[in-house]
């Protein structure tokens, strides 16, 4: 079930820090960059992202998390992350569902890490073009990708 999150709520924060530590883990290991900043982010830091948050929930227990910003038709995801132990689930790909279906929305805008080769490819696989590619710093490069719906 996904649900929208009061991440303002302690517990909720601490719920999707919860989630978004280990995935981040794995994905700053597949990139070779330890120093990725949600690995940093606290509760408190999550509660003053002015992002909105879902959650996939498996039973009570949250397994997945997106989390987004919408402005004038466009709706910018910061996180789409899933719980290691519940990886290859489909998770993603039904909070990505979720949030297509919602209205008044044109345009879909993500960035991932460029060596984050599961994320990019399951960007292309949903239909998402390839924009542009930033170097944060030598170790660290940024993919931006965008969805026309």
């Amino acid at each position: 079930m996904i649900k929208e999150i009061n991440i303002n709520d302690r517990k909720a924060a601490e719920q999707v820090l919860g989630v978004q530590l280990p995935a981040f883990k794995i994905e700053a290991e597949i990139i070779g960059f330890p120093d990725l900043p949600p690995l940093k982010d606290t509760a408190n830091t999550l509660q003053i992202t002015g992002e909105t948050f879902f959650g996939y929930f498996t039973g009570e227990i949250l397994s997945g998390v997106i989390s987004i910003k919408q402005e004038k038709g466009v709706l910018d995801i910061h996180r789409l992350i899933v719980h290691p132990e519940y990886f290859r689930m489909g998770i993603a790909q039904k909070l990505l569902n979720f949030i297509e279906r919602m209205p008044m929305i044109e345009k879909l805008v993500v960035t991932t890490g460029s060596k984050n080769s599961p994320a990019v490819n399951f960007y292309l696989k949903n239909g998402f073009k390839e924009l542009d590619k930033m170097e944060i710093n030598e170790a660290l490069t940024i993919t931006a990708f965008e969805k026309l719906l």
